[in-house]
């Protein structure tokens, strides 16, 4: 029996802030985990990213916080600064209403700017082990105070050589205080963690489906925020649609845009949990016999949705998790057939999109939006073509009379066909080519260079003594001297470059510098790291000759 965010004991304000992001029901994790926290228990999670499984600890967790205190009183742990900064920012979405502070702690920020946010008062830290570990040293961050703490995809900070930090860093925090811990998997020693740390906590495990439609081709275009209704406009005139399923996030948004592009030409109606069930058979029907092409929905709207020949799926607002993305697309391509499934990318969701490409391990294609010169073009082809079947067709005696009339009185045969051609296609005119702004141009560049790395062959570069196979052997200019442990170069160089901690191999720490292996397909990334600090110490990192 599917129930709602209100039957777990949420308070009013973070209900308010679940509905305004869009979800109407929880998420399997998050209905077995949201109730045994909330009432102060540890908790054990097996869950996979793309679960749901950070709204299932920041709820309970941002409920029980009292905002406003002198001292952190709750600690999230991520393996990577990616995913610190994205359950950062999940965090403080859900905690506005209730005005928690949030700061997200991790390699590649100024140590100023997080000392003096820890100096000004902050109620939740979420950060990666090793900038966590440096703050203690330093004695910048006090965990004495800590009441909740989430290890969050426990399995990959141990792949990555975390633990040793996190034991130190749990060590930093009360005993009495509440622990959930989150992992796709439970090797032996993360299972050691838990029974080391934790007291007697529920233990939960909850399943996803990873793989998409693989007749369905996915693309996304970049665009800002303010252009996404101009950017979604040019797509529906241009493309060989039939049917059409958009996403937004929220119900209002749904309502918005369907509005929107109706004012536009564009058929559309929307389908959301506001709807009573005649309203939504009515609609749905309507779609179904194509007297509306274009439905906008919300993710719970269009749960059980069983439509065929929907052509296009378009993510107008892209998911926050990764797994609605795989239910979202999988509506087209069906039976066979050939779908299209489309996301509207804003610079700041890059990140979101690179999570959907790891997770459904397909790769999403960047593509252009239409030229305002294109779609002109195909306007008046498809209009030529409809002139041309009419004049095939006969039977416009009337308005031939009329234009021998207004020959007759001196106008141009010419002047008479355009001017009739404009009249016919006055209905254009409720369809503007709206202009689209430029993205920053420092994420063009990026966008750029990423498309040419894919496109343009690598050469094979030898393998240096000492590498292993399909890796290269890269120097650190820090080791031994410099109290270095395995897990700090593994944590500079995932947490920096971005890339997974399972892309590091050997580690070989010397006295004034440290040899370690990097998948060759990461190297390059690795190798452009500049600027970078470990443990308060200049770093440099080339290949090793």
């Amino acid at each position: 029996m599917t129930i709602d965010f209100e039957a777990l004991g949420l308070r009013p304000e973070l209900l308010q802030a679940v509905s305004d992001m869009g979800y109407e029901t929880p998420t399997p994790i998050q209905e077995a985990a949201i109730p045994p926290l909330l009432h102060g228990q540890d908790l054990l999670g097996q869950a996979q990213t793309g679960t749901g499984k950070t709204a299932a600890f920041a709820l309970p967790l941002l409920q029980q916080l009292t905002p406003g205190g002198k001292h952190v009183q709750a600690l999230i742990l991520a393996p990577t600064r990616e995913l610190a900064g994205q359950v950062a920012e999940a965090l403080y979405a859900y905690g506005r209403p209730l005005h928690t502070r949030v700061l997200p702690i991790y390699g590649g920020q100024s140590y100023t700017y997080q000392i003096g946010r820890l100096q000004r008062g902050v109620d939740v830290v979420v950060g990666t082990p090793g900038r966590i570990l440096d703050l203690l040293d330093k004695g910048a961050l006090d965990l004495s105070q800590v009441r909740f703490v989430v290890l969050d995809e426990a399995d990959e900070m141990l792949s990555m050589g975390f633990i040793e930090d996190i034991e130190t860093i749990l060590g930093a925090t009360p005993e009495e205080r509440q622990t959930a811990l989150f992992s796709a998997t439970l090797p032996q020693r993360i299972r050691q963690l838990a029974d080391k740390y934790m007291h007697s906590p529920e233990a939960i495990t909850t399943s996803h489906e990873r793989i998409t439609v693989a007749q369905i081709i996915q693309r996304y275009y970049l665009v800002n925020q303010n252009d996404k209704l101009a950017a979604l406009a040019r797509l529906l005139e241009t493309e060989e649609l039939t049917n059409v399923l958009i996403f937004a996030r929220t119900k209002i948004g749904a309502a918005e845009l369907a509005g929107e592009l109706s004012e536009r030409g564009f058929p559309a109606e929307a389908l959301h949990g506001d709807l009573g069930q005649a309203a939504r058979e009515t609609t749905l029907r309507r779609f179904r016999r194509d007297q509306s092409a274009i439905l906008v929905a919300t993710d719970v709207a269009a749960r059980g949705l069983d439509i065929e020949d929907i052509s296009h799926v378009i993510n107008y607002d892209i998911p926050w998790d990764e797994e609605s993305y795989v239910h979202r697309i999988g509506r087209t391509g069906r039976a066979g057939k050939a779908g299209i499934a489309i996301t509207l990318v804003t610079p700041q969701e890059r990140r979101r999109l690179r999570n959907i490409e790891v997770f459904t391990r397909q790769s999403i294609q960047a593509a252009k939006l239409p030229t305002v010169e294109s779609i002109q073009a195909q306007r008046d082809s498809r209009f030529l073509d409809q002139l041309a079947d009419a004049v095939a067709e006969g039977g416009y005696e009337r308005e031939h009379t009329l234009a021998e009339q207004l020959v007759a009185a001196g106008s141009d045969p010419l002047a008479i066909a355009a001017a009739a051609l404009r009249l016919a296609r006055a209905d254009e005119q409720h369809r503007p080519i709206e202009p689209i702004s430029e993205v920053r141009e420092r994420v063009e560049r990026r966008q750029r260079s990423e498309a040419g790395r894919r496109e343009r062959s690598t050469p094979k570069r030898a393998r240096p003594r000492g590498g292993e196979q399909g890796m290269r052997r890269l120097i650190v200019t820090i080791g031994k001297s410099q109290g270095i442990r395995p897990s700090d170069i593994v944590g500079l160089i995932a947490n920096e470059a971005g890339i997974p901690g399972k892309s590091v191999g050997a580690i070989i720490i010397e006295s004034g510098r440290t040899l370690v292996d990097v998948a060759e397909q990461y190297a390059e990334r690795v190798l452009r790291l500049q600027h970078c600090r470990l443990r308060g110490w200049p770093v440099a990192i080339h290949t090793a000759e």
